[in-house]
């Protein structure tokens, strides 16, 4: 990996300059210009290590999100990926090392359609019960890379820092939904392909969103205050920079302890993702849900082991669900266009 390449990708996760002119503010602190910036972003896109530039909404925010399973057959994996794949409203799309091998999440403008999608996979599917796992509570939830080693710029803040330093300041956010009006409805369906690779991203938004280039970079300012926005930044594509031995490992964690394990657990360096989800009881009792995205199967399953050993995590049964091949992987789609113009237009 190139040192510029290596600047992008790793201090521009997060932070991403509300300026008219962001790929030019971004080249003076590389100290190049803006067109090799914008050329060398077009070239990490194209290659498969950017999947786009652009905001990280967070989940539960605004819309409603699942996180959904089932358990396929074999021999009708294939099908039944490209049948999930296909439906606009999932973005991500996994086969585990578990009996239920298919996960995959959802996301659309409210629970309701979310449920739709979910029941209308399980009908066409034909596999048998779609567990539909929704988010309680998020702990860490700001997936990032440290591409250079800690202390780089582009080091993920971890909640549990975040509240011992803020007295929990996220503590709520799985309990409040952020009303959006009219106009920031346009701007989240125009964000959601990502900044378009422009010298004025911004000034390209507001004339999609129907806004002014001030009210697209004060509602983005205004939405990373609040905590709609997790981060504005690169979004990258972890597989193609070598994490490709990525857990998801889950705890049965009694009720009234979940919260108190979680927040020990996001405070690890090796969690990337950590959140309570709601259990599918009987098939699954699983409560407490921590992603580890690794580049060695054996490192990984030590820093599981260290985790639960440091975290006072032993108690509580576990598994560990290591990814086997991707589907689908691209930004969450919380408003179709068809249904944007239906409910805002």
């Amino acid at each position: 990996m190139g040192a510029l390449e290596l600047r992008l990708l790793n201090d521009f996760q997060r932070g991403f300059p509300l300026t008219s002119r962001p790929f030019a503010a971004i080249a003076a602190r590389l100290g190049v210009n803006e067109s090799v910036v914008l050329a060398e972003l077009e070239r990490l896109v194209a290659g498969g290590k950017v999947s786009r530039v652009g905001a990280a909404f967070v989940p539960g925010r605004i819309g409603a999100a699942t996180l959904a399973a089932m358990s396929v057959p074999r021999e009708q994996l294939r099908r039944v990926a490209e049948l999930v794949s296909a439906y606009p409203e999932v973005n991500h799309n996994y086969e585990r090392e578990h009996h239920y091998n298919l996960w995959f999440v959802i996301t659309g403008p409210d629970e309701r359609h979310v449920e739709t999608v979910v029941r209308g996979i399980e009908r066409s599917a034909r596999c048998g019960r779609v567990l539909s796992l929704p988010m309680i509570e998020p702990y860490h939830i700001d997936l990032g890379f440290d591409l250079a080693g800690a202390g780089s710029e582009a080091a993920p803040e971890r909640e549990g820092d975040a509240s011992r330093r803020t007295e929990g300041r996220n503590s709520n956010l799985h309990s409040s939904s952020f009303i959006l009006d009219p106009s920031e409805y346009a701007l989240v369906s125009a964000l959601q392909e990502g900044l378009p690779l422009t010298s004025a991203p911004y000034a390209e938004l507001a004339l999609r969103a129907g806004m002014t280039e001030a009210a697209v970079i004060a509602t983005l300012g205004r939405w990373l205050a609040s905590r709609v926005v997790s981060r504005l930044g690169i979004i990258v594509r972890h597989h193609e920079l070598g994490y490709t031995a990525n857990a998801m490992v889950v705890w049965d964690v009694p009720d009234p302890e979940v919260r108190a394990a979680g927040r020990r657990a996001a405070a690890a360096p090796c969690v990337t993702l950590c959140y309570q989800r709601l259990r599918a009881l009987p098939e699954w009792r699983y409560n407490l849900y921590c992603m580890i995205h690794g580049t060695e199967r054996a490192r990984v399953l030590g820093e599981i082991a260290a985790l639960r050993a440091n975290c006072d995590l032993v108690h509580y049964p576990f598994e560990v669900l290591f990814s086997r091949q991707r589907f689908k992987q691209r930004g969450a789609r919380y408003l179709q266009p068809e249904a944007q113009a239906a409910d805002h237009g």
